[in-house]
């Protein structure tokens, strides 16, 4: 059996970060007797204490409906989901708290742009482009709205490192683009994508860019307005925050020219059986009664995150992915898939004659959580010429104790089943 000695002392920077573990109880968890490590982060981030309580909190303290009554508890409810709304507003640096559009996650966003932005315009033989790098979420709904409206969908490739080809994209670009759509961080490999270089060949056209900011938001500082993205999508659950509770941010004039894809509830003003006037924004986006305790969860995450900084949540997972790049590279057989020039929190990895399922498996016999599979960006696994990776991801949580623990675990995995 080979021998793993790797430096366990930490710098004062991961030492400061490692005091916030305490806060997620969910860490003190033990799996199969082992005590967890949690590096699945990309597929749903655990909660800090402060979200949990801010849940259950509203629920005790705050419950009612909000938007539609005039009573103490109601008022309460609306006072604090439109305070969420505030705090996103200032999170992601928008213009106007009507330009956040509370949603289901960035999936929901997708599809709400796709149906009732880019849809109601596309005429047969128009083009919308996406790149190879995408999760299913920021292709399937493109694709519908391509087989509805005889629209065609165009792809931007990439290279074996899992670079976007900035290039072919240009190329790409006509004039019958409608829409460009791409990741702002790969889910699969954590590719950084050059999205102000990207928006700004778009525009020079006059095309709206959407960015899939599901990974990016808890990785990297985003400012839409320095950006100059059209739409940016994102969800709670991998900032932090509750499942079930996204945010679509749209430029005003996007937003206001959008078809409501679902009716009902606050998104009118007036209805009768002869026609219906909608709400103004950002209500006449928002069908139904939302989920008002997972606003209130996404606005307690976003203070967390603002207060620890998210510079420096990156910075530390920057150094984190360096030191377990270092080491997994290291071991015979294993492949390092997704080696971006610009990139951040995600390691995917295959071995040689291993299936990356049966990695998982054996990882989690001694407590360590990663993901495996093809990670819902089929197209890109076939393109790099594979089914799958297995796949550690990093959060502000994570330590190179952690990683230490996975690269001994990854090493028993080459002795035990390695040929």
């Amino acid at each position: 059996m080979t021998t793993v000695t790797m430096n366990r002392d930490e710098t004062a920077p991961h030492r400061d970060l490692a005091q916030f573990r305490a806060d997620f109880p969910i860490l003190r968890t033990r799996v199969n007797g082992q005590p967890l490590t949690y590096l699945d982060n990309a597929a749903t981030t655990q909660k800090p204490d402060a979200v949990i309580d801010a849940e259950a909190n509203f629920y005790r303290t705050a419950n009612a409906n909000v938007h539609r009554g005039v009573h103490a508890l109601s008022q309460r409810a609306t006072d604090a989901h439109e305070t969420a709304r505030h705090k996103v507003r200032s999170f992601i640096n928008a213009r106007a708290d009507a330009e956040i559009i509370f949603v289901r996650g960035a999936t929901d966003a997708i599809n709400l742009v796709a149906q009732g932005f880019a849809e109601p315009c596309l005429t047969p033989g128009d083009e919308i482009i996406v790149s190879a790098l995408e999760h299913h979420s920021n292709i399937v709904p493109w694709q519908m709205a391509c087989r509805r409206s005889g629209a065609v969908l165009r792809v931007v490739p990439v290279d074996d490192s899992g670079e976007f080809d900035l290039d072919a994209y240009a190329a790409l670009l006509n004039g019958r683009t409608r829409i460009v759509a791409v990741t702002h961080l790969s889910n699969a490999l954590g590719t950084i994508t050059p999205v102000r270089r990207i928006i700004d060949l778009a525009h020079a056209r006059g095309v709206p860019v959407l960015l899939d900011g599901a990974q990016a938001i808890s990785h990297l500082p985003v400012d839409v307005r320095a950006l100059d993205c059209d739409f940016y999508a994102f969800s709670a659950h991998k900032l932090y925050g509750p499942t079930g509770i996204g945010v679509l941010y749209g430029k005003t004039e996007h937003l206001q020219a959008m078809t409501p894809c679902q009716g009902g509830g606050d998104m009118i003003r007036s209805v009768s059986f002869d026609a219906t006037e909608y709400n103004e924004l950002p209500y006449r986006l928002e069908a139904g009664t939302p989920h008002i305790a997972g606003v209130v969860g996404l606005g307690a995450a976003l203070d967390y995150v603002s207060a620890i900084g998210i510079e420096r949540i990156a910075a530390h997972e920057r150094e984190l992915l360096h030191y377990a790049t270092q080491w997994l590279a290291d071991i015979p057989g294993l492949r390092i898939v997704g080696t971006a020039a610009e990139k951040a929190s995600i390691l995917s990895f295959t071995l040689d004659g291993i299936h990356p399922h049966d990695i998982g498996t054996m990882l989690d016999d001694r407590g360590i959580a990663i993901r495996a599979g093809h990670h819902c960006a089929m197209p890109l696994m076939q393109r790099l010429g594979i089914t799958g990776t297995a796949r550690a991801s990093f959060a502000l949580y994570n330590t190179h104790d952690d990683v230490n623990r996975l690269v001994a675990a990854v090493r028993r995995v080459c002795e035990t089943l390695g040929s």
